[in-house]
């Protein structure tokens, strides 16, 4: 299963970028998506997931502004970054978890290559 992330680049303060990442490969079922941002020198951290059902969860910095969607059928999910913030300048990894179908069904969590988010002030 592979995940390919796309979106990223540099946005203005106030601005808005759109993620996206898209999931391919021996997929039985994707559970949970979500995104992720790491800046030099901290721990990754979550900024949002979606599970299947459509549930979502937000860090408390970006609520409000991001939403996360996705498409089921697609294994794809989006990320809208709205008023984004020079705190916002981080690399986005997306990931996935769910079930592998071949040979027998087994679970998987797995992160897609960080895309670069840069919001100047």
């Amino acid at each position: 299963v592979q995940l390919q992330a796309s979106g990223g680049g540099l946005v203005q303060a106030g601005g808005s970028l759109r993620l996206s990442c898209a999931a391919s490969g021996n997929i039985f079922s994707v559970n949970v998506m979500g995104w992720y941002r790491q800046t030099p020198g901290k721990e990754r951290e979550l900024v949002a997931t979606i599970r299947s059902g459509g549930a979502t969860n937000y860090a408390d910095s970006v609520r409000g502004r991001f939403a996360i969607s996705r498409d089921n059928a697609a294994n794809t999910a989006w990320l809208q970054m709205n008023n984004l913030k020079p705190e916002d300048t981080a690399v986005y990894y997306c990931n996935a978890d769910g079930f592998k179908k071949l040979p027998i069904i087994t679970e998987f969590d797995v992160w897609g290559q960080g895309t670069l988010v840069t919001v100047s002030s």
